[in-house]
């Protein structure tokens, strides 16, 4: 039970505005345990969607105070996600697996007043493909 909370923890935690990575975690798992790989890709899947309705309720309500010092985006992030969220709208959520323009693309959602359920669909398809392929590239090494 404990492994299961590491990896929500941990993807969670990667979904946010931390510097954090899951995948190694995941993947050490499913090496453990190969049998319960579509639990470990729904726990990790589940707790990096979470991670990023923080990101998103950030945006939603903490953009007056962007020139603080601890405020959690960079201008250049910012506006690299901006761009991307203007170029592909919406859609651009399926991309919020990427490094670093992925959690600035959930924060930019929640800067442009995006549905919530729409956000939330959409990054949770995003994620869930991503551990889908972790699991997928680690399971093929046990073959």
């Amino acid at each position: 039970m404990l492994d299961y909370l590491l990896i929500f923890f941990s993807a969670f935690m990667a979904a946010t505005i931390l510097p954090f990575y899951s995948e190694v975690l995941v993947a050490a798992q499913i090496l453990k345990e190969p049998k319960a790989w579509f639990l470990i890709w729904l726990v990790a899947s589940t707790g990096n969607t979470l991670g990023a309705v923080v990101n998103w309720i950030l945006g939603r309500y903490l953009l007056h105070y962007q020139d603080r010092r601890w405020f959690p985006f960079k201008q250049k992030q910012l506006s690299k996600a901006q761009h991307w969220f203007q170029k592909y709208g919406v859609w651009s959520l399926l991309m919020a697996w990427a490094p670093i323009v992925g959690d600035a693309l959930t924060f930019i959602a929640g800067l442009m007043k995006v549905r919530f359920w729409i956000f939330f669909l959409l990054t949770l398809i995003g994620k869930s493909v991503r551990y889908a392929v972790v699991a997928y590239f680690t399971i093929i090494t046990l073959t």
